[in-house]
């Protein structure tokens, strides 16, 4: 029965979704307890999750699509205070008349009426619970010795949706608190040099806290093909590769 239960929810239905003649956004659709959540790739670090007639914006960056034609947000989540994640225009574009936008204390100095959330805290906002986890580097560093990413600057988050745990880790090498995490269905890892992973700091990751699906994002240039060969026998996790810059070529 577990197994059934498994190959359910890991069937995902592909989407393609055209807006306005441009070119095709992929999209994936999981079942969970409480219906469909359809997660679209809009590309570098940026998705849009819709779930229980919720939309959710993460990282919007109008530098990899035309959000003129996508969904108005019911929340916002922003991992960290860069440009290539926290853009305030767009925020304001796409924000619904009292949509919360969720931020760390330092992107929220941007924002009007952010809800801030420091890297270890756990809130229910418009009745989704969602778990902020530190997202910084340990290894990569600016030629002034500072890491590219500092701890407690920027978070990644955990949302729980109809009985799932999605995780969006931010821009983050991996971490002891990543590492450390327990029933990951889904897990977004950046993996890029020199700001975020090495493909093999993903696939250690992966090894250490098995999601059930991998996506990895913010990965221009890495090589996807090294890291499932250094997945291969994990069985645990289902590695997709989607393109997060078809956007960003076109546009």
């Amino acid at each position: 029965m577990k197994k059934i239960l498994l190959i359910v929810f890991i069937l995902i239905i592909n989407i393609s979704v055209i807006y306005a003649g441009k070119p095709m956004l992929e999209s994936d659709t999981y079942i969970t307890e409480k219906g469909d959540m359809k997660i679209t790739f809009v590309g570098h670090a940026s998705l849009i999750i819709e779930f229980n007639k919720i939309v959710i914006h993460i990282d919007p960056f109008s530098r990899v699509w035309n959000y003129d034609n996508l969904p108005k947000a019911d929340m916002i989540i922003i991992t960290h205070h860069h440009g290539d994640h926290l853009e305030p225009e767009l925020i304001k574009k796409l924000r619904k008349p009292g949509a919360p936008v969720i931020a760390p204390e330092l992107s929220s100095k941007d924002i009007i009426d952010c809800i801030v959330m420091s890297d270890d805290e756990t809130k229910i906002v418009n009745g989704i619970k969602i778990e902020a986890i530190p997202a910084y580097n340990f290894v990569h560093r600016r030629k002034s010795g500072d890491p590219y990413h500092k701890k407690g600057e920027g978070n990644g988050y955990i949302l729980n949706l109809g009985g799932k745990k999605i995780y969006i880790a931010g821009d983050t090498e991996n971490t002891t608190e990543m590492k450390e995490l327990k029933k990951i269905d889904i897990a977004f890892l950046p993996m890029n040099l020199p700001y975020t992973m090495t493909e093999e700091m993903v696939a250690d990751a992966v090894k250490a806290f098995r999601p059930v699906v991998l996506y990895p994002y913010h990965c221009r240039g890495s090589d996807s093909e090294k890291l499932i060969k250094l997945l291969e026998g994990e069985i645990n996790t289902k590695v997709l590769i989607r393109d997060f810059y078809k956007g960003m070529k076109k546009n």
